[in-house]
């Protein structure tokens, strides 16, 4: 899932990356609502976090537009009010979803995700299945031949993105954009060791083959 975090405030921006880049989530971020619209102008999001309060372009505005240009993604709207009114503006001028500050962090990756959800629900079965592996993208769990397995976020994130594949295969580069920091050097190895420690998990007879070339493949 990728995300954008749309919030002036520095410190609170880069503690939410860092907590949803550990849930398996790839994450931007902007200062003020003008950036917003440069960054969606850029990149498809899955989901975007946006405060309300904003510099530049106010939030209402950023809504406003992304909604009447077709643009895909959730949003989720954030606001330090919390009054009926204020929901109410919120989602008519077309946020998906509406969290009042203070929140819980719980809640708002919960949030996420079912936006998210909601945005590939006609795309995607919730329960993704090949070859004995399955991912139920609600609950977040994966099974093997009825076996749990214990996955990381970011492994859980691969896994399920190569059963979405069906069979083709999927870039490097695809899952460093879709999984990991922007920042992060590709050179780092973090999907060879990712994919590596998935493929262990995974157990025999081993299931993700490389495709010199082109990638990964279930």
């Amino acid at each position: 899932m990728r995300v954008l975090i749309v919030e002036d405030e520095e410190e609170l921006a880069d503690v939410l990356a860092e907590g949803l880049r550990g849930e398996g989530m790839r994450c931007d971020i902007a200062h003020d609502g003008a950036r917003a619209l440069e960054l969606c102008a850029e990149h498809d999001y899955d989901v975007i976090v946006l405060d309300r309060d904003l510099p530049v372009v106010h939030g209402d505005i950023v809504c406003r537009t992304l909604n009447t240009t077709g643009y895909g993604a959730g949003i989720l709207m954030l606001t330090a009010a919390d009054t009926l009114a204020d929901l109410v503006d919120g989602l008519g001028l077309g946020a998906d979803d509406y969290l009042a500050k203070p929140y819980s962090y719980i809640e708002l990756v919960a949030r996420l995700r079912a936006l998210s959800r909601r945005a590939t629900s006609a795309a995607l079965p919730t329960v993704l299945t090949r070859h004995g592996v399955s991912v139920d993208t609600v609950r977040r769990q994966a099974e093997r031949d009825g076996r749990p397995l214990r996955l990381t976020p970011r492994e859980l994130g691969v896994l399920e993105i190569l059963l979405a594949a069906d069979g083709a295969p999927v870039s490097a580069n695809e899952l460093l954009e879709r999984l990991w920091d922007p920042h992060l050097n590709p050179a780092s190895g973090a999907v060879k060791v990712t994919v590596h420690q998935l493929r262990r998990k995974l157990g025999e007879p081993p299931l993700i083959t490389t495709d010199p070339g082109f990638g990964y493949r279930l």
